[in-house]
């Protein structure tokens, strides 16, 4: 099982938790929603849960709850800029099929 990121999406991280001044890292889970069933969840962590699992790359640490990581597991985080816009990607070989906007997906 493991959580990846690119160095462009760690570099990212780390300016956020910065910027931020506090936080042990970043949850990545999903939730309920979206057209195709399922959509990520970013959010800093200043408490982990002790159901949580930890992990950690590029000094980077990324807590996923037990029910999200049969979801995620597997999953790259990038952080890319296409055009004018920019934002996180989420390179998950679980996905079967997502969304044209690509926000939610289905496993």
């Amino acid at each position: 099982m493991a959580i990846t990121l690119t160095d462009a999406a760690a570099k990212h991280i780390q300016n956020f938790l910065d910027k931020r001044g506090s936080g042990l890292g970043l949850r990545l889970g999903v939730k309920t929603s979206g057209c195709s069933g399922m959509a990520y969840v970013l959010e800093f962590v200043n408490e982990a849960s002790p159901e949580d699992h930890l992990f950690e790359d590029k000094a980077i640490k990324i807590y996923v709850d037990p029910k999200s990581l049969l979801y995620i597991d597997g999953t790259e985080l990038d952080y890319v800029r296409e055009g004018l816009n920019e934002g996180f990607k989420f390179n998950n070989p679980n996905v079967s099929d997502q969304c044209g906007c690509g926000e939610s997906f289905t496993v």
